[in-house]
């Protein structure tokens, strides 16, 4: 009994611990994310005169993937600045400012779903948790 206690907490653990860590990863491309909307980074530059006012800014950057919330990006630095670019719908195009002043192009991707609930790593802990709690019982049980 003893061997299957000792098989079962690194088979918690391990399960655990990989539901919970963020997966290291290269992101298929640079994006930013600006109010639920993903935009993909273009090689396209913006002129000055087409740039329109400030509509956002990164709030967080990881270049790790996972799922994030609010204004994120995977490529600039927390702080770059997002800009409506005038004649263009934000569901089309907007413009990042980059490090030297000038403007890039993203282009409109979809909806963001990095703040959406994620059930899968959610489970995992749940199913750790009641490994955890059937080993501290059948232990309990045989120590008697």
């Amino acid at each position: 009994m003893r061997k299957s206690l000792f098989l079962m907490i690194p088979l918690w653990l391990a399960s655990t611990f990989f539901a919970i860590w963020p997966i290291h990863a290269d992101w298929a491309y640079n994006f930013v994310v600006n109010d639920g909307k993903s935009y993909i980074i273009s090689d396209n530059r913006v002129e000055k005169e087409q740039i329109g006012s400030i509509i956002g800014k990164v709030s967080s950057f990881s270049d790790k993937e996972g799922t994030y919330s609010g204004n994120f990006s995977n490529h600039y630095p927390k702080g770059t600045e997002y800009y409506d670019i005038k004649g263009v719908d934000k569901n089309e195009a907007i413009a990042i400012k980059i490090k030297d002043g000038s403007f890039i192009k993203a282009n409109y991707e979809g909806e963001y779903a990095g703040s959406t609930f994620n059930w899968g790593k959610f489970l995992w802990c749940i199913a750790g948790l009641f490994l955890l709690v059937l080993v501290i019982v059948i232990v309990k049980n045989n120590w008697k």
